[in-house]
């Protein structure tokens, strides 16, 4: 997790150096990447937020979902469909996602959560 911080402190500050201030960060979730450090990224989620930059989660239908419950990717949309919640309760501001319907749903039950005192 430090590691994958580390780098996009140094490549955000590049980037804004360079004059590119729209900055969208992708962790890579699946690329080069065991099982165990997926889950960690997706657990720390939170830590990207000293970037102040929107965080891109793309979890659809990925081999971290597709390994642990042993599916076929046209089989995850459970999975994709938790990883996501937890994604976008972790800090994550932009879903990559197949299902586009199955994703609304997911964003519209986050933000209710998030923004409903009562929850």
């Amino acid at each position: 997790m430090q590691e994958v911080l580390q780098y996009f402190i140094q490549k955000t500050e590049q980037a804004q150096q360079g004059g590119i201030n729209d900055i969208i960060i992708d962790p890579g979730f699946g690329f080069g990447k065991t099982l165990a450090h997926n889950y960690a990224l997706l657990k720390y989620l939170n830590d990207f937020g000293i970037l102040k930059k929107p965080l891109l989660a793309g979890l659809s239908r990925k081999s971290l979902i597709c390994k642990l419950l042993d599916v076929k990717p046209s089989e995850a949309l459970n999975g994709t469909t938790a990883l996501n919640i937890i994604a976008l309760l972790n800090g994550a501001a932009i879903l990559r996602v197949h299902d586009v319907k199955e994703a609304k749903e997911v964003i519209k039950i986050a933000e209710f959560y998030r923004n409903n005192s009562t929850c």
